[in-house]
């Protein structure tokens, strides 16, 4: 079975990417392999912190790995919040994050948005990139009790409710993140 560590210690999406990935691969955490550090994210695109998430596990830990960096981008906010989504407040606290960006759409004709995921793997020596994109809206108010994030107030193209309001399961089949791990996935199958 083959091992990968996933750059992360999100539970939320440690569950989501095993859900797609299946039992053929041992999925790993950071605290799995005793790795606390504060990873760092400089980079200006999602590929770029992604490959740093690698770069940092492979020169410390010598692993087979992937990392994923993910964001909102919203039209009116000139692609904002983008790589700076899980911050965008200025803290990592993803009420405010949603308070602002509700904020900064008020009275914006378009609502325009989509969810973005990189993953960066690197796997026996090489580094391979997924991407994955789902179009969608913002909405005006918080709708849903499940997902993360801004998933409360994005809604998919062709559905009427939000990610938050969805099922875990519902959401796997069409997440941006659930393109790019299944990406992945396909790939490491023929591995």
């Amino acid at each position: 079975m083959l091992e990968l560590v996933f750059a992360t210690n999100n539970a939320h999406k440690l569950e989501e990417v095993q859900a797609i990935i299946g039992s053929k691969f041992n999925l790993r955490s950071l605290a799995e392999i005793d790795c606390y550090d504060d990873i760092p994210e400089t980079g200006v695109t999602f590929q770029e912190n992604a490959q740093q998430k690698t770069d940092y596990l492979v020169e410390r830990f010598k692993v087979n790995c992937f990392g994923d960096d993910s964001g909102l981008e919203i039209d009116a906010l000139g692609g904002e919040p983008g790589v700076y989504s899980a911050r965008y407040s200025g803290s990592r606290d993803m009420e405010q994050n949603i308070d602002l960006v509700l904020e900064r759409l008020v009275g914006a004709e378009s609502r325009t948005a989509r969810f973005k995921t990189v993953i960066s793997l690197f796997l026996e020596g090489k580094q391979y990139f997924f991407e994955g994109t789902i179009e969608g809206r913002i909405i005006d108010e918080r709708r849903g009790d499940g997902g993360f994030g801004y998933d409360p107030i994005f809604i998919p193209d062709g559905y009427s409710r939000t990610f938050a309001e969805m099922s875990a399961a519902e959401k796997n089949l069409i997440s941006h993140r659930s393109i790019a791990v299944s990406k992945m996935a396909a790939f490491l199958k023929g591995f």
